[in-house]
């Protein structure tokens, strides 16, 4: 994280509770309701929550078999990975009912879209574009900073014309330009949670953004808080 590409920081708009059972994967807000993918095998699902409250709405568990992973909404079809089954869900957003399943090469980690293309992230520093009917992998990209490989590209959200993609086991988000593959900012979230608070709260993952406010909602795998934060953009480092 060095030369000239920006690091943001964050300020807390708001706390909400997180239930502690989830292993969170994947984070969606939409039209005032936020859509949480959960992990691990036999506890894997997806969530429809009031955010102010922790209220779950609806719910839909995945057969033992399977670990959930990322998921997006795209029109009104929820859409959901598995992490090392090659498959994924796709469900009525309204009543989680499955209407299809699909099947990808690679591992399932984070899901995001464009308005067009599913963009699905494995792990790596690479990052898949889908097309949103037939699933098929139209093209990839390569993600680098300052020319250097960006790994661990985990769960994804689309914001204003930028892939954001939480770090595996780091408290860094990366804005990734989506042609090029290069970052253009890094958002630092250290210190969100306070490790002390809560002995069992494992990595940041979840990113969900709000268009009405630009701000993003985002939290952890069994974290008991989901944070409403602001980007508090920098300018880039500028040497003599």
């Amino acid at each position: 994280m060095s030369g000239r590409i920006p690091v943001h920081g964050y300020r807390i708009v708001h706390k909400y509770p997180h239930n502690l059972s989830f292993w969170t994967q994947g984070l969606v807000f939409d039209r005032g309701f936020l859509y949480e993918g959960t992990g691990e095998y036999g506890g894997s699902g997806i969530f429809k929550i009031v955010p102010a409250s922790g209220q779950i709405l609806q719910s839909r568990t995945l057969e033992a078999e399977y670990f959930g992973e990322g998921i997006t909404i795209l029109g009104n079809r929820l859409i959901q990975l598995t992490w090392k089954s090659h498959i994924g869900f796709v469900y009525d957003k309204d009543s989680f009912a499955l209407l299809k399943t699909f099947s990808y090469p690679t591992e399932g980690w984070g899901l995001t879209h464009n308005g067009r293309e599913l963009i699905l992230s494995d792990g790596t520093d690479t990052l898949y574009f889908l097309d949103s009917e037939s699933f098929t992998v139209l093209r990839q990209i390569k993600v680098a900073a300052s020319g250097r490989p960006v790994e661990g590209l985990n769960e994804l959200e689309f914001v204003n014309g930028s892939i954001l993609a939480n770090i595996w086991q780091s408290d860094h988000i990366v804005q990734i330009h989506p042609e090029s593959g290069v970052v253009t900012a890094w958002i630092d979230l250290t210190g969100l949670l306070d490790s002390s608070s809560d002995k069992t709260a494992d990595v940041l993952n979840g990113i969900a953004w709000n268009p009405a406010t630009d701000h993003l909602f985002v939290t952890g795998k069994l974290w008991p808080v989901l944070f409403e934060i602001e980007v508090v953009t920098t300018p880039p480092i500028r040497r003599p």
